[in-house]
Parts: C-alpha cells; sequence; structure tokens
C-alpha cells in the first residue's frame, strides 16, 4: 500500500468508526493517558483584578510555577492594556523561568451579532488576540458565543457564530491557534447548541474548550461527554450544578471522561468556589494530580 492509499484508507477507516468531527478533536485512541495540569488565571481573580491587584500575571505564573503546575493559563482580562511585545516577551520569560507552558489566552467576546459594526469589532478583537496567544506560545484561544440578542432566534445565532468563526479561521491557521468554542451559556448552554455550531466549523483549527461546570441542565455529567471528543482544551472546576443546585464535582468520573474520549491535552483547574483560593488549590492540585499520573 503507497502513501496515498494508506491516508485514503485511513480516512475511510475513521469514517467507519464514527470518530468525531471536525478534526480539531482528533482520531485518538482512549488509553491511561498521563494528563499535565494547568491554573486558570481566572482562579486567582480577586488578586489579579485591575482595579485593585495585588497581583500580576508574572507572579502568577511564578506562583503556578511554585504550585508544581505544569502550565498556566493566561486569560485577557488581566492584561495591562494596551499590550505591547515588551509585555508579552516578559510573561513568556516567566513561563520559562518556571519550566511552565502556556497553554491558553481565555478571552471574553460575543459572535451572534448580525453581519455589521458591532460584529466586525468583535471579529477584530479575536484575531487580535489570535496573534498575542501565537506570541506568546499558546496553542489555543478559548472565545464565547454570546446570548441571541433580543428578537433573533438561538437557531440564527447559532448560524452568526459559524459566520464569525469561519472568518478568524485562516488567520488562526496562520498563527498555528487553535479557536476554542465554550458551552458558556447562550447559544450553547446545551450540548446539543455547541454541536450545532461545531459540526458546522469543519477545519481543525476550532473545537471546543470544554468547561465542566458551566452546563447547569438535568444532567452535566451527560451533557459534557457529548461535546468531550471535540476538546481542543478543558477547565476543570471543583463544583457544578444541576437545575440551581450545587454540588461537588466528581473528580475522577470526568477524568474517566477525558481518558474514554482519547482527550490528551492539558487539563485546566478553573477554581471558583468560596474558600480562599490560596489555600484551596493545592489541595485541588494534589487531588488532580492523582487521578492523572
Amino acid at each position: 500500500m503507497d502513501r496515498r492509499d494508506f491516508l485514503k484508507a485511513g480516512t475511510v477507516g475513521a469514517a467507519a468508526l464514527g470518530l468525531p468531527e471536525p478534526a480539531a478533536a482528533g482520531a485518538r485512541a482512549p488509553g491511561n493517558y498521563r494528563y499535565r495540569l494547568s491554573l486558570a488565571a481566572y482562579s486567582m481573580r480577586k488578586y489579579l483584578d485591575l482595579k485593585n491587584p495585588t497581583l500580576t500575571l508574572e507572579q502568577f505564573v511564578d506562583k503556578c510555577g511554585d504550585w508544581g503546575f505544569d502550565g498556566a493559563e493566561l486569560t485577557e482580562y488581566y492584561f495591562p492594556k494596551p499590550i505591547s511585545a515588551e509585555y508579552v516577551s516578559k510573561l513568556k520569560r516567566a513561563a520559562l523561568r518556571n519550566g511552565l507552558a502556556v497553554t491558553g489566552t481565555p478571552i471574553g467576546n460575543s459572535f451572534t451579532h448580525p453581519a455589521g459594526e458591532a460584529r466586525d469589532r468583535e471579529i477584530t478583537k479575536v484575531k487580535q488576540w489570535i496573534d498575542v496567544s501565537g506570541d506568546l506560545g499558546s496553542p489555543v484561544i478559548r472565545i464565547f458565543a454570546g446570548s441571541a440578542p433580543k428578537g433573533t432566534e438561538e437557531g440564527v445565532a447559532r448560524k452568526y457564530v459559524v459566520e464569525c468563526i469561519e472568518a478568524c479561521l485562516p488567520h488562526a491557521a496562520k498563527r498555528g491557534v487553535v479557536l476554542a468554542l465554550e458551552n458558556h451559556g447562550g447559544v450553547v448552554a446545551t450540548a446539543e447548541g455547541m454541536l450545532e455550531i461545531l459540526k458546522a466549523l469543519r477545519s481543525e483549527w476550532v473545537g471546543a474548550n470544554v468547561d465542566t461546570g458551566n452546563f447547569h441542565t438535568e444532567d452535566p455529567y451527560a451533557e459534557i461527554e457529548k461535546i468531550v471528543p471535540y476538546a481542543a482544551t478543558v477547565q476543570v472546576k471543583t463544583e457544578m450544578s444541576a437545575q440551581g443546585k450545587r454540588f461537588e464535582a466528581d473528580l475522577p468520573r470526568l477524568v474517566e471522561m477525558f481518558r474514554k474520549a482519547g482527550y490528551k491535552g492539558f487539563i485546566t483547574l478553573e477554581y471558583e468556589a468560596a474558600e480562599e483560593p490560596l489555600q484551596a488549590i493545592p489541595r485541588h492540585l494534589e487531588a488532580l494530580r492523582k487521578l492523572t499520573s
């Protein structure tokens, strides 16, 4: 079998097995994979708040190193504006100093606008952050979908999201950054809404940012399981909720779900519970390390 026939056979085999689309989800086999762990900057939001900061992003990276994480997720909200090339270089140097990977750059945006100035602004912002992500060496940028504008059906709004992501994909591919759509309420409050968008995007440069705390339906685990095969990255929360009731997340169940889906990227702890993060984060890191080693 020559190379062309081999590739053709591989494509047919993947289709026959019903492997997930898009290509960013990958055709990965399940296994006992040793996961690397990252910490989301949002976990330290009470210290990073730019209105009264007591911690800089550089210091956050140092803290990730001190705690023993493998990576740091650097959220847009805590970058001093305007962002300079010098500042990005300092963050890269801080990561190198601590032996860490920059695992993601979550941003805030809305892609449910119809064609026009508002949509153009959001697309421009995402493209600018793709450049920041590329300069940082971050392989993933977390993006939002948004809520349907007043008077717009959710199905129509999801089509707007597809159009906006498609407008960003060529630049993402050029910079080598995957666009990771988060299940963050609005038109992606359910797995069905997420999949409607992800299945419409046929590109290896788009996937899901699976946030384990963001589905609030009767069975959030079932919702998560549906989108994990599309994961470009995952954010694990220590608490979940179902129909308004909060409860402690079943971390072993979540990690096993990731393994079963063949996910092999970073697991990012995004801590949002009430306990003081300086005390809670090291304890949750230890628990995740035992589950993922």
